[in-house]
């Protein structure tokens, strides 16, 4: 397996995954996808193996501290340097689940968050996702103010 930048040619592979491990009101659509791989392809991760998409990662690097909800509808630009790196989405196909494809996208994403002179990566999850991201560094710092298909998000951060 391994980790490149996003390709506009991926997006059915990505909207497969992410209809596989969000909601219908979760998931994002394929016009915020195309968006999103247009807006910030540098922070847009995807974790391969024999040609087959199995997960990916992306969000912008922006002056906010956390994911905001706005931040779905107009997939902003990445900052030049320093900011704080959202992700926005990490899912990996139910086929390839348990094999660290996400952490490793994790921390591939800490890495350039790194290098980019980023403060923080910021992220929102359900309650149930929050002990993954513990484990992978992340601290919660409370319920989000997210109205994100009527659910209760939490925030989390890993503070770089």
């Amino acid at each position: 397996m391994h980790l490149r930048q996003v390709v506009p040619a991926d997006l059915p592979a990505i909207l497969e995954i992410e209809h596989a491990g969000f909601t219908a009101a979760e998931a994002g659509t394929p016009e915020a996808y195309a968006a999103r791989i247009q807006a910030f392809p540098d922070t847009f991760l995807v974790a391969e193996e024999r040609d087959t998409l199995l997960g990916f990662v992306c969000g912008p690097i922006v002056a906010d501290d956390l994911v905001a909800d706005w931040m779905y509808d107009q997939a902003p630009t990445n900052l030049p340097t320093g900011g704080h790196q959202m992700i926005l989405t990490i899912a990996v196909a139910p086929t390839a689940r348990g094999r660290g494809i996400g952490s490793r996208l994790l921390s591939a994403f800490a890495e350039s968050a790194t290098a980019r002179h980023c403060q923080s990566i910021a992220l929102t999850c359900l309650a149930d996702r929050i002990p993954f991201y513990q484990k992978n560094g992340y601290q919660v710092v409370g319920v989000s103010t997210s109205q994100h298909a009527g659910e209760t998000w939490y925030d989390l951060v890993n503070e770089l």
